[in-house]
């Protein structure tokens, strides 16, 4: 592993003011043999399971043999105590009445959480965390609901969905039925924002279908039914209350969808008037894009924005949603992922957004592939975002190879993945994955889910010969996390912005933190902050290469 000597003296730091990593560490803690591979030449290079990341995502039977089965699972990048590094929590399926076919063979099937120890390697603390939840797990959203400075984690299940509440002290706690958001839908996508910009975070849930085992076509050429076949479920809204309490919005704010089929979920400012949007990415069908109205309600735009369809005016597949700035014009644009072309949303201002996934030249080699999770990532730190796909076969246990787009200039892509190592010519079922700098060099690492089968961590080699920046956001008016602050920088007279987002892909959440990658400039001429609570704050002359919070003022 490669540590630059910011990352050193961080880690240093925290030994020596005896931080929460070595103080509440509890002996009850068993670290697995686990190394830290070499550098093998690769620009990214797969490192698991050596480094203590043994995840393997079941679909909670021995075939997969229903819809249900075929969505799972997700990965979220955390730092649940709080000690400066990235821990990683992954979701798994398990065999479930009404849903699983065959004897229960008695495995025991749970999400797991991964502890990450600062040296490179993680350790498995599921069990002393008090994580394992063993429902049908889906997706999973990451935010502060009371914030007090750690995080709380929230799962989507086949069944009741979870929410844990973070003890402060390396353990959680399941309030779900008390905070009033278990629920008893088949959800896939959630995500927090902070829609009335109240300073605390509500909580967006993406249902998918009524499943009924009994039911099945007379002719089913994948062997069983689609989404189509079965009637949809009205999402969630549910509003922060305080006190770890939440409320049932979503009539009252008019989410007013109730044949949707959500898949991926995400939120953000797409019109740039300081309310928080949510995009509902369905299933064979229309997305929704619902415009806040100032946080009296919400009102769906998908139409009107251009984005309800794909570029030829088709309703399809839509799996994951992310944003970002991917041309330079200072506006936030989106990127679907589909079974197909997939769409690449720019954002031509005042609302109105235009399919480029063609003209951008990622659409003929995406349709190569089934599209799931996608992020926009600077994985060379060159300052112009990225997009890495995750990618699997819809309804078989089919494997592809996941890619990496290279943004060029802000208007084309190339596909660059076979450049980048050998894990890319390997072909897995992907699904959520999520990205993050695990080691603090700079780059961005990243874990993807593989449905029924073992995940892949990746580390990035040589993501850091390029400089950076990270920021680490703290709101005292707005939600601690940051989460709907728009931020802008200055490096080597080249402008940047960013978004602070919760879910990011599908099913998962990026490294709360904001990376901008900045070539090779070495210093930071100005960062300017939007905090959801309005207010805005700039900072000047900063030095590049290191990781800096900045406290909302």
């Amino acid at each position: 592993m490669k540590l630059t000597p910011l990352a050193l003296g961080f880690a240093l730091i925290l030994h020596l003011t005896g931080c929460q990593s070595t103080d509440k560490r509890s002996t009850s803690e068993t670290k697995v043999q686990a190394t830290v591979p070499e550098d093998n030449g690769d620009f990214i290079q797969k490192i698991s399971p050596d480094n203590g990341i043994n995840f393997k995502h079941s679909v909670g039977d021995h075939h997969m043999d229903n819809l249900v089965e075929t969505v799972g699972g997700g990965a979220v990048f955390l730092d649940y105590d709080q000690d400066g590094y990235m821990d990683l929590y992954m979701s798994n399926g398990s065999y479930t009445e009404g849903l699983s076919k065959g004897d229960h063979d008695g495995e025991d099937l749970k999400n797991q959480l991964f502890r990450n120890m600062q040296d490179g390697t993680f350790m498995d603390v599921t069990e002393k965390a008090g994580v394992g939840d063993r429902g049908y797990g889906m997706g999973m959203t990451v935010g502060d609901i009371n914030n007090d400075g750690y995080p709380e984690i929230y799962i989507t299940c086949f069944g009741p969905n979870v929410l844990y509440l973070n003890n402060g002290d390396g353990t959680f706690k399941d309030i779900s039925k008390m905070a009033g958001v278990d629920g008893s839908e088949c959800s896939v996508g959630a995500v927090w924002l902070d829609y009335d910009n109240d300073g605390l975070l509500d909580l967006y849930v993406g249902n998918y279908i009524e499943y009924d085992p009994d039911y099945g076509y007379f002719y089913e050429p994948d062997g069983f039914p689609g989404p189509m076949a079965y009637d949809g479920q009205i999402d969630c809204l549910y509003h922060n209350l305080g006190n770890n309490k939440f409320e049932n919005m979503t009539e009252d704010m008019g989410i007013t969808n109730p044949d949707g089929r959500a898949m991926g979920v995400g939120a953000a400012d797409f019109d740039g008037d300081g309310w928080v949007d949510i995009f509902v990415a369905n299933d064979h069908m229309v997305n929704n894009i619902y415009h806040n109205l100032e946080g009296s309600g919400f009102v769906d735009h998908g139409t009107k924005t251009g984005m309800a369809f794909n570029q030829a005016g088709e309703a399809t597949i839509s799996m994951s949603v992310d944003f970002a700035d991917y041309n330079g014009d200072g506006l936030i644009d989106v990127f679907m992922s589909d079974d197909t072309y997939c769409s690449l949303y720019q954002n031509q201002g005042g609302g109105v957004f235009r399919d480029m996934a063609y003209p951008s030249g990622i659409s003929m080699a995406a349709a190569q592939h089934v599209g799931w999770s996608s992020s926009f990532i600077d994985f060379d730190n060159d300052g112009l975002v990225d997009l890495f796909k995750a990618n699997g076969e819809l309804k078989h246990l089919y494997g592809q190879e996941d890619q990496i787009f290279k943004n060029m200039d802000g208007e084309k892509f190339v596909d660059v993945s076979t450049d980048l190592g050998d894990y890319f010519q390997e072909e897995n079922v992907g699904r959520g994955a999520c990205f993050g700098d695990y080691d603090n060099d700079g780059d961005l690492d990243g874990y993807v889910v593989t449905l029924n089968g073992q995940g892949s961590f990746l580390r990035n080699n040589r993501g850091n010969e390029n400089n950076w920046i990270t920021l680490h956001l703290v709101g005292t008016e707005s939600n601690r996390d940051a989460i709907g602050a728009l931020i802008k920088i200055s490096a080597g007279d080249k402008e940047q912005v960013a978004t602070r987002r919760s879910t990011t892909g599908y099913l998962s959440q990026n490294d709360p933190r904001i990376h901008f990658g900045i070539a090779q400039a070495d210093t930071v001429e100005y960062i300017e902050i939007r905090w959801p609570s309005g207010k805005t704050q700039r900072l000047e002359n900063l030095e590049a290469n290191q990781i800096l919070t900045i406290t909302e003022e």
